[in-house]
């Protein structure tokens, strides 16, 4: 006899004693074998009462049959799939089990689940992100984009405008020295206002890093101590920034460089040929080194490592992936750039229509850009810059962790930083994406 619960008959031997198969002493014998123990009671049922526990109970389905040999099923014993028909939870399965509902989902402490990430996860986690913690999120945006409008329309106002000499640009008997002047004086003016707006984008990247990599533990974080933590790494993000640009221009130069040498020499059509297809060779080439250190803004932020380490490791997490870095930033930005245009041109058409020479005069750039069109498109740029900073920054962040995830097992280490264990992180059998 076996020892599993349910199919062992009435007076057989216990599975961890021995079984002479013969009766003891004192047992009553009938001409087919052995029949109840001593102990039992002397009242038993009328033998048409109950039915050996061998054969099935009325209204219930036997158990399945053993697979033949070298069938076995996926479920370790060669049973039926769960939920099949007489398999566990299915029709005519057995008692008490559940039917087969597919692995448990990863573990999601905070917006992401840690698991790899697919495409619109990264994206609903950046978004996630401004939601769950809209209160430092737009604050740190808002009051970055402030301080860095307000620096810009006054240096626009008080010393741009009057220094640049743009008239030139705009004549078509000006000579070839005042349209130089010209194209100076406004190459001078944007690059001074690309610079303070690339200072307040550094500085709101470097804050949001720490809240968007907090809200992946489903940790909130205050502005005063994500500062703390960006602070030390300011520095160095900003020469970061700095430098990655510069790498693709100098590409660009090097490849545009034989064909303005060439015509310098006397080939002017063969070096302009030549010039346009260096650099257009060089630009796609630029375009693949840059997009190789994306990764490098928060593996510096998070990782507390250097400018060339926080290359190496960008291009380590991209190697492979170079494509699907390459289509999630690109859809990022584009997202980001329609949010910010769908702001920021009805407010840049409102401060032309009220100064100067109204719309027409803006069109044809013949207008008084004064106070009034700096401050309301200034309102505008605001409005834009605090949504999009949360949009730009958290989709590198969280595209970071998620090539951390598939190369390095990241998620284990999220887990346990969020006092989940390994088990309830990583459940078996869990897919990635």
């Amino acid at each position: 006899m076996n020892d599993t619960p349910g199919w062992a008959s009435p007076g057989s031997a216990p599975s961890d004693g021995q079984d002479s198969g013969k009766p003891d002493a004192g047992e009553p014998t009938g001409p087919g074998g052995p029949s109840s123990p001593p102990k039992w009671s002397k009242e038993q049922p009328a033998p048409a009462q109950w039915s050996p526990p061998s054969g099935p109970h009325a209204g219930q389905t036997p158990p399945p049959p053993p697979p033949p040999p070298g069938q076995g099923g996926g479920w370790g014993w060669g049973g039926p799939p769960p939920g099949g028909p007489g398999g566990p939870g299915g029709p005519g399965g057995y008692p008490g089990w559940g039917a087969w509902q597919g692995p448990p989902p990863a573990a999601k402490p905070g917006v992401i689940p840690l698991r790899p990430l697919g495409v619109g996860e990264i994206l609903d986690g950046a978004v996630s992100t401004m939601r769950a913690h809209w209160r430092t999120v737009l604050g740190i945006s808002l009051t970055v984009a402030v301080l860095t409008e307000i620096v810009v329309v006054l240096l626009q106002g008080l010393v741009l405008n009057d220094a640049a000499d743009t008239e030139a640009l705009n004549d078509p008997s000006a000579t070839l020295g005042e349209i130089t002047r010209a194209m100076g004086d406004t190459l001078l003016s944007s690059g001074v206002v690309l610079m303070i707006t690339l200072l307040g984008t550094i500085v709101a990247t470097a804050l949001l890093t720490m809240v968007t990599s907090r809200a992946v533990l489903g940790k909130s974080v205050t502005a005063t101590e994500a500062w703390q933590d960006s602070r030390p790494q300011l520095a160095r993000l900003f020469g970061l920034t700095l430098l990655i640009p510069l790498i693709g221009t100098a590409v660009v130069a090097v490849g545009v460089l034989p064909g303005v040498l060439i015509a310098l020499g006397g080939s002017a059509e063969a070096g302009a040929g030549l010039a346009v297809l260096g650099g257009f060779a060089a630009t796609i080439l630029a375009v693949w080194i840059v997009l190789r250190f994306s990764l490098a803004s928060p593996a510096l932020m998070l990782e507390k490592q250097g400018v060339k380490k926080s290359l190496a490791r960008s291009v380590k997490l991209v190697r492979g992936s170079w494509w699907r870095v390459f289509g999630i930033q690109l859809l990022a930005a584009i997202i980001a750039n329609i949010v910010a245009s769908i702001i920021v041109i009805p407010f840049t058409f409102i401060a032309g229509a009220l100064s100067g020479d109204g719309v027409t005069g803006f069109l044809n750039n013949t207008g008084d850009l004064g106070w009034t069109f700096l401050i309301i498109s200034g309102v505008g740029s605001v409005i834009g810059s605090m949504l999009t900073f949360p949009i730009t920054a958290g989709v590198t962040v969280l595209l970071y962790i998620d090539q951390r995830i598939r190369r390095e097992a990241l998620d284990l280490e999220l887990a346990r930083a969020a006092g989940l264990s390994d088990r309830t992180a990583n459940p078996p059998g869990t897919p990635g994406s």
